[in-house]
């Protein structure tokens, strides 16, 4: 028979109740003991939902990040935190967010980890923290009362941890050592941890690697060899996992490893399963990830069926069932949904209706297909209904992709050209201050966005609301002094929703939430069809912000390759051809702002890199469309209009030379937490534009000293000349309190203040 499992499941609940039991904990409305109990009774649901699977995940749960789970199970505490406090989950959440709660002395805030993204994902990890003098100890604690759980509720389980090797390659050396020089104070740890779970009494253990699926070098392939021939004597079967991509190269390391079973993503590597079969040894078992974890289409379970058949008349009971990765990175249930079109509807499988999918595939492999006939029929119409909608198609956006011309992505003059007209035209002082674009997001602004969406409010009294909102924001930044202003965005909801509302081609719900990071959750919108841009979408705010204020007004946009990065993306078209069709409704709006007399406008690509392929072999391919994207939307504008670009959390030194070919005037960054790390690829690249320095974590409520402000801009003035820098936050502030942002704003124009006093 068939064995089915899961590789682990959304944390959040089905309405964010993780996110608001988290905010209240670190408000402290609750204490440690009920924020516990929610996790515990979250925890109970999750199994619950997941009960019809042979095994269920456990360790998949966490408080803000597995990797930082990681950190702590293995007792790799930065420093700074270790002497703060014996109670284990206030320490967590200092690395995770840099303080617990508000109410903290000084003393108990610190800098918070760096953090950056999952592979490929939208979800952020804490970068694990290493030097030469790195040590590791066993606290399996939490782990183990979540296995005690599960089990008094009689579930059948495995527990997930990520693998030493995979923990290493993402963490970061803070000084020259090499990261593979502590796996053997590694390894000992982890053999005391499987002695410690082989007492539980489970069978097995999912241990990930999902660095197998990238381009390792010759020595971490050895690491890998050797890690898992150190830790085979271990009573408990593992199951070495990998997903996100092919396994290419290391697929014959991945087969010779001695583990019990490997699993592999089926759904990006499905050409490669002939192979693994070929190559695994008779004793091994095989689990294919055959439901897509990252996107929320349904599986065609016919001819998923047809091609596993043959497999598993080879394999037998070798053959597992699995979603391709964590579930983690899709909503929890579409039965929430109450609002969708019905057709549309019918495209979407969310956590729990995978599960459902992977369900039947198991019985129709077990007994035949006559056992589910009745889902297979459901499942075949919708599948058809999708392929033949005359609502996915549309001939004009297509036939007006297909006149995109190379003149379209291009500036009419050269960056230094632009530069000296556009400092006539702004005037502005050296380290001049702006902000991302966001403002908080008051619990004001929310009622007033869902009392319009009921139909309490009607649409000029929330144009007035929003009006009046705006008129605060550019009030702030008038007392603060900054240099250019954004209208603060209070009409938006997200910055990828927003305007995917305004777009053809997309479907929203109610409930799709994921996890972003910690408490943080995006809803992303849904790309069913073609993309056009009906009518404008910023300019009237943009115009009214800018009639309140003689500086200079931002006018905020989402980037084209940001908003197909942070939409679920439809599977029947290369993501390129979608990304165009995004970048010519942008590129309409970026010319209405300009016609408008809006002269700054912001196109964020948080999520550039985030895109990137995870072998470097496909880099050239995925940056060449992404780049093109960018440049169609920006260029048409005239050398007077500065174009300002924006990027999140992620590692940039490695494409910096791309980045440069975007050709925007600013670009903004990230470099509080990574501490001017970005600032080392200037050594040997010459950035030739302009560049704003994030100098104040906004994910953090920790408010940045004018002092640690100016040594940040000092470090950067070594390698960018000072009239080429700006000084900005590293994001956004929806996120954050007045009471933090005012402070930190205005400690930023101050040390702005400072650093042109020094020249």
């Amino acid at each position: 028979m068939i064995t089915t499992h899961n590789l682990g499941f959304p944390r959040i609940g089905k309405k964010r109740e993780l996110k608001f039991t988290l905010e209240k904990y670190w408000k402290r409305d609750i204490t440690q003991n009920e924020l516990l109990d929610i996790a515990a009774a979250l925890r109970q649901e999750h199994w619950q939902n997941q009960k019809q699977l042979d095994l269920l995940p456990v360790g998949d749960f966490s408080f803000y990040d597995q990797v930082l789970d990681t950190s702590f199970l293995l007792g790799n505490l930065p420093e700074r935190v270790q002497k703060i406090t014996d109670n284990t989950l206030d320490n967590y959440f200092r690395v995770a967010r840099g303080r617990s709660a508000h109410n903290e002395s000084e003393c108990s805030c610190i800098q918070a980890g760096e953090m950056t993204k999952w592979f490929d994902s939208n979800y952020h990890y804490i970068v694990p923290e290493f030097d030469q003098n790195t040590q590791f100890s066993l606290d399996a604690s939490r782990l183990l009362e979540q296995i005690a759980e599960a089990q008094q509720q009689g579930h059948n389980i495995k527990p997930v941890i990520i693998g030493p090797v995979t923990y290493l390659w993402l963490g970061k050396a803070k000084d020259k050592s090499n990261k593979l020089d502590l796996l053997e104070k590694l390894l000992p740890v982890y053999a005391k941890l499987f002695y410690e779970l082989e007492k539980t009494g489970i069978d097995w253990l999912q241990i990930d690697e999902p660095i197998l699926v990238t381009e390792l070098s010759a020595t971490w392939q050895h690491a890998l060899r050797y890690t898992y021939h150190r830790l085979q004597s271990t009573p408990l079967k593992l199951l070495l996992t990998s997903y996100f991509g092919e396994l290419q190269e290391n697929l014959q390391l991945v087969c010779e490893l001695p583990v019990e079973g490997i699993h592999i993503d089926a759904i990006n590597g499905k050409n490669e399963v002939a192979r693994v079969i070929d190559w695994l040894p008779s004793h091994k078992i095989l689990s294919l990830g055959v439901i897509n974890g990252r996107n929320i289409w349904k599986t065609d379970l016919t001819a998923t069926l047809d091609w596993l058949k043959p497999i598993y008349e080879h394999l037998q009971d070798r053959l597992w069932l699995a979603p391709s990765c964590s579930l983690l990175h899709v909503p929890v249930d579409l039965n929430n949904e109450q609002k969708l079109d019905s057709e549309i509807k019918s495209w979407f499988a969310f956590a729990i209706q995978k599960l459902e999918e992977l369900a039947v595939l198991a019985v129709a492999l077990n007994g035949g297909k006559v056992n589910v006939e009745k889902q297979l029929v459901e499942n075949k119409a919708a599948i058809e209904s999708r392929k033949h909608s005359n609502r996915v198609h549309n001939q004009n956006v297509k036939s007006r992709v297909l006149e995109i011309t190379d003149e379209m992505g291009n500036r009419q003059s050269p960056y230094h050209e632009r530069a000296k007209i556009q400092r006539k035209k702004f005037n502005l002082p050296l380290y001049p201050t702006t902000t991302i674009g966001s403002f908080p997001q008051t619990r004001e602004i929310r009622q007033a966005r869902r009392d319009f969406r009921s139909g309490k409010l009607s649409e000029e009294q929330y144009r007035i609301a929003m009006q009046n909102e705006i008129k605060y924001c550019v009030s702030e930044q008038e007392a603060l002094g900054l240099d250019v202003f954004v209208h603060g965005e209070p009409e938006r909801n997200d910055m990828v929703e927003y305007f995917g509302e305004q777009l053809t081609g997309y479907a929203f719900t109610q409930f799709g939430w994921v996890q972003s990071y910690g408490s943080r959750c995006v809803k992303p919108p849904i790309i069913y069809g073609d993309i056009s841009r009906p009518e404008p979408m910023t300019v009237e705010w943009a115009n009214y912000a800018q009639l309140l204020t003689d500086k200079p007004m931002k006018g905020m946009l989402t980037g084209p390759v940001t908003i197909l990065n942070w939409s679920f993306v439809r599977d029947d078209q290369p993501r390129s051809e979608t990304c165009l069709q995004l970048a010519l409704a942008i590129r309409d709006e970026v010319l209405d702002l300009e016609k408008s007399g809006i002269s700054m406008i912001q196109i964020d690509e948080a999520a550039l890199r985030e895109g990137l392929p995870l072998r470097k072999s496909q880099w050239h391919s995925y940056l060449d469309w992404a780049i093109k994207s960018f440049r169609i939307t920006a260029n048409g504008v005239t050398d007077e209009t500065q174009i300002h670009t924006h990027m999140c959390y992620s590692e940039f030194n490695d494409i910096i030379d791309s980045i440069a070919d975007m050709d925007a005037d600013v670009i903004t960054i990230e470099t509080s937490r990574s501490d001017m790390e970005l600032l080392d690829v200037f050594d040997e690249f010459r950035y030739p534009n302009e560049i704003g320095l994030g100098v104040y974590d906004i994910h953090s409520p920790n408010i940045p000293s004018v002092d640690s402000i100016v040594g940040l801009m000092k470090k950067a003035k070594q390698r960018i000349p000072v009239e080429r820098l700006w000084v900005n936050p590293d994001c956004g502030l929806k996120t954050r309190h007045w009471e933090e942002v005012k402070p930190a704003l205005g400690n930023m124009v101050a040390a702005s203040k400072i650093l042109r006093q020094e020249g």
